[in-house]
């Protein structure tokens, strides 16, 4: 009966992806209605367990550059890879589970979702990146979560290893006198922010409730840090990135620092947020049993994921499309663009879907000053695109701003008002998977599911 449960759920997957749709949920949430225990069971047959990565941005990304090393390293993956990342998500990828041996799992999770999804699976590594302030209408205050996380590591103590932001606090809080830990982080002080921006979330000690002391903030509260209080500081990362030079669009040079030796990486992802992500990714590959060459071979060799900083060739011009979805992230973001030669075109795409989160306020927190002086021209399309031409007004934006809410007929005015530069697309969640339906239906871009 469970085999036939399994091939119905293929049926469906297949079904959905003939008819040019993504099939990367239906297929899992069939299976979970008629097998509940599904994820376990097809789990199991994962010869070589499973990894499970989880942070409020750039899990997708950490995840792809785990799986690609792991490849190199003669590991045959199985994963989520277009980003479905809730517990019906990873029942659809696990319909792929035990085609080969010696598989390993690597999923990317939600992070309110990752608790049971652990349950589930049986992790034999959790790969725990950040925690920002993200859609607050459904998952709640940051320390909601932190308290979530903190339960599940306790839990698998002795059980999962651990790798950990050591620039987070609240992550790094987790693994602390704990066995199995490896940390990642930042060390170059040159990529340090002035002060700690609007946008930084987690600023007391856990411990004993004081404001930290900052030496260095990278990215939100990301950072090294210590409690003048209680003397709780930042650990010092296992992995970490010695010096960064970031090139905007084009990617950035680091120089690892590992157990394993030293190696320069050329990174072809823009931003100090990729950056993070691939020290999360070697940390986590060289504990799977990848070498220092193979890790940096893949990374230096990485496509871009779904919506993460993709190029596509449309009308003429180069379409690059950047995800943004909270203050933290949108602000990274927004500082690469600044490094970017000449005036930009933007295309900002605001939706308040249900996986977006209801709220947009986040907006008012996201630094979008930081484009004043760099941009020619902007689009504002979605169904909040007039709220967010008024955030780009409030934050002196002096360039001409077009609305519409219709996804397809705003991104042609764009396409159209240029000289045949770059075009720069910052969708939101919702407002992505529209575009990239879009982009597929026109032909210049490949289903997001293949």
């Amino acid at each position: 009966m469970a085999g036939l449960r399994l091939g119905l759920a293929r049926i469906v997957r297949a079904a959905i992806r003939a008819a040019g749709r993504g099939g990367t949920t239906a297929p899992g949430r069939f299976l979970l209605r008629v097998e509940p225990d599904a994820i376990s069971r097809l789990g199991a047959r994962l010869g070589a367990g499973s990894v499970l990565v989880s942070a409020t941005n750039g899990k997708t990304t950490t995840a792809s550059m785990i799986g690609a090393a792991m490849e190199r390293a003669g590991v045959p993956v199985v994963r989520n890879r277009a980003g479905s990342n809730m517990h019906w998500g990873i029942a659809t990828a696990l319909l792929d589970a035990g085609g080969k041996p010696g598989e390993l799992g690597v999923f990317e999770v939600d992070e309110a979702w990752l608790v049971p999804v652990a349950g589930q699976l049986d992790p034999r590594m959790l790969v725990l990146c950040n925690l920002f302030r993200d859609q607050l209408d459904r998952y709640g205050e940051l320390e909601t979560l932190a308290d979530r996380w903190a339960e599940l590591t306790a839990e698998r103590a002795g059980r999962s290893e651990l790798v950990l932001c050591a620039d987070d606090p609240l992550v790094a809080d987790l693994g602390r006198e704990r066995e199995g830990v490896t940390y990642f982080g930042v060390e170059d002080d040159s990529l340090a922010l002035p002060e700690l921006q609007h946008a930084a979330d987690s600023k007391h000690c856990r411990r004993c409730g004081h404001p930290y002391v900052y030496e260095a903030i990278f990215m939100g509260h990301l950072g090294h840090y210590r409690c003048p209080n209680c003397g709780r500081e930042r650990p010092r990362p296992d992995i970490a990135a010695e010096h960064v030079a970031l090139h905007g669009m084009s990617g950035s040079t680091i120089e690892l620092r590992t157990p394993a030796g030293s190696a320069e990486v050329l990174l072809p992802l823009p931003g100090l947020y990729n950056v993070y992500n691939a020290l999360a990714a070697t940390a986590a590959a060289l504990q799977l049993g990848a070498s220092l060459e193979q890790v940096r071979a893949a990374l230096g060799e990485l496509a871009a994921v779904f919506g993460r900083v993709e190029r596509i060739p449309i009308g003429g011009r180069d379409l690059s499309i950047l995800l943004i979805k909270n203050p933290a992230g949108a602000n990274e973001v927004l500082r690469t663009l600044t490094l970017e030669q000449g005036s930009l075109d933007l295309w900002l795409a605001l939706n308040d879907g249900i996986a977006d989160g209801r709220d947009v306020s986040w907006i008012w927190d996201a630094d979008f000053e930081l484009l004043t002086g760099h941009v020619r021209r902007v689009t504002c399309s979605g169904t909040r695109a007039e709220e967010m031409a008024l955030r780009l007004k409030y934050a002196g934006i002096d360039a001409p701003i077009e609305t519409d809410r219709n996804l397809g007929r705003s991104l042609d005015a764009a396409l159209a008002a240029g000289n045949g530069a770059p075009l720069y697309a910052l969708p939101t969640y919702t407002a992505l998977l529209e575009l990239r339906d879009l982009l597929t239906h026109r032909g210049v871009a490949r289903r997001w599911s293949d």
